[in-house]
């Protein structure tokens, strides 16, 4: 099977017009990130069919539901789709487990298959099965919704800016249950966000979009690393790492994290060691030396190489793009420091990591 998600669409409206060509793994979550405006949302409901495109093309794991080149175009209520708005839009009058029924039969096709107590597992909600939507919080009245959308049977779920609409103590509440569909479910996932944060946490795959257009895609970690988009993330250009817990240091209540490019010294975590950990590394962060300094409170220091420089925002900093022994890394330094520690690609120093976030 062509396990991929193909969609070419072009839309046009007044002062506005969408002109986009995804080629996305058919499982797992592609974020789609950029500014209000940009056109993400509008991407998320042609893709669902609540808006048409002209010329369009949609195929999910080989399941073709527009080509407008052979008259193919699936409507939305025949679409095995599962979508998650901002709002949880629940039905105030059913309780929720009306509402997760009405999800069940709502189905219009075989997608994968979630059963009921499955899903209420997964997004622990058996407590809240009698309620009605207006006794729940913002982050219960989601997991509903999120529940309520896999009983659909999806073969591919859109998830509309999830999180928006909560508070910051809801949305911690809400990202580990995205995290357990992310690791259990075998379909393809669109997740809408502005947000860095989730991006970084959660995605696999990245696609940039700005006025309508894809500015760059690819797997989260590689494109993240770029720096021609300084723009796209501003103050919040960093990378992702993907580590395994090498260690506990209870003397001194730290961790360690191992990477292909060396180990990460982090606060004493509860997981076991071999569970991995994904973290975030800010290029705000990194600070460049050109010999290890063993002198400093920072005791995260990397050997690394220098890729390439590029300028930002800002014309008094600049963003190094760094390797260490196959993990990118990224820095942003002022131009000054550029010139004093005389940087040229190819050059090997020294990553002084100031903190890490840690996504668990």
């Amino acid at each position: 099977m062509d396990n991929r998600l193909n969609a070419r669409f072009k839309i046009s409206y007044p002062g506005f017009a969408l002109d986009v060509n995804l080629d996305l793994p058919g499982r797992g979550i592609s974020a789609l990130f950029g500014h209000s405006g940009s056109g993400k949302t509008t991407c998320l409901r042609v893709v669902a069919g609540l808006e048409r495109a002209t010329d369009g093309y949609l195929k999910i794991n080989g399941e073709v539901w527009q080509d407008d080149s052979k008259g193919i175009f699936v409507p939305t209520h025949k679409r095995a789709l599962g979508y998650v708005f901002q709002e949880a839009s629940l039905f105030a009058h059913l309780s929720v487990r009306d509402n997760l029924y009405y999800g069940l039969k709502r189905s219009a096709a075989k997608g994968q298959g979630i059963a009921f107590g499955q899903a209420v597992e997964w997004l622990d909600i058996a407590g809240l099965l009698p309620r009605r939507p207006e006794h729940l919080s913002g982050g219960e009245r989601q997991r509903v919704a999120i529940a309520r959308a896999l009983l659909s049977k999806p073969k591919l779920l859109l998830f509309d800016e999830p999180l928006a609409a909560l508070d910051l103590k809801r949305k911690a509440e809400i990202l580990p249950y995205l995290e357990r569909l992310h690791d259990h479910l075998d379909i393809p996932m669109l997740y809408v966000s502005h947000s860095p944060d989730e991006v970084a946490r959660l995605a696999d795959h990245l696609v940039l979009l700005a006025e309508g257009k894809v500015v760059a895609a690819g797997p989260l970690q590689e494109t993240l690393a770029r720096i021609d988009l300084p723009a796209a993330f501003a103050d919040d250009a960093g990378v992702v790492i993907d580590t395994v817990i090498g260690g506990h240091d209870d003397s001194d209540h730290l961790s360690r994290l191992d990477f292909a490019g060396g180990a990460l010294l982090v606060s004493r975590q509860a997981k076991a060691i071999g569970s991995r950990l994904r973290c975030r590394i800010h290029a705000r962060d990194v600070s460049l030396n050109l010999e290890r300094s063993d002198n400093s409170s920072i005791l995260n220091v990397i050997p690394a190489c220098v890729i390439a420089v590029a300028d930002t925002d800002n014309p008094a900093n600049v963003l190094v793009r760094l390797d260490a022994a196959g993990t990118p890394l990224l820095a942003r330094i002022t131009r000054r420091s550029l010139h004093n520690l005389a940087l040229q690609p190819g050059m090997m120093l020294w990553a002084q990591i100031k903190a890490v976030a840690l996504f668990d």
